[in-house]
C-alpha cells in the first residue's frame, strides 16, 4: 500500500480538527511510506526471531551435536535462514 496526501486526516488541536496544508499532508504520507518500506525490508528479521528455537534449546542442540557428531543445530539454523531469506 502506498499512502497519499488524501490518506492523512486533520490533526486535532484542543479537541477540534485542524486541516493541514497539502504540502504537510504530503510530507506525512511520504514519512508513512518510508516507514512502511523500512518495516518490509526488515520483516525477515522478525520472522527469523520467531522461527528460531530458544537459546537454551539451541545450546542443547549444539551440545548433543558435539557428543553425537550430528548437525541438528546447523540444520535448524539453515532451515530458518532458507525459509526467511534476507
Amino acid at each position: 500500500m502506498t499512502y497519499t496526501k488524501n490518506d492523512v486526516a486533520p490533526k486535532i488541536v484542543n479537541g477540534e480538527p485542524v486541516e493541514l496544508s497539502d504540502a504537510d499532508k504530503q510530507i506525512i504520507a511520504d514519512q508513512w511510506n518510508a516507514n512502511q518500506e523500512a518495516a518490509q525490508a526488515n520483516q525477515w528479521k522478525h520472522q527469523r526471531l520467531a522461527a528460531y528455537a530458544s537459546v537454551g534449546d539451541q545450546l542443547d542442540m549444539q551440545y548433543w551435536d558435539s557428543v553425537n557428531g550430528t548437525r541438528t543445530w546447523l540444520d535448524h539454523v539453515e532451515a530458518v535462514k532458507e525459509a526467511y531469506p534476507k
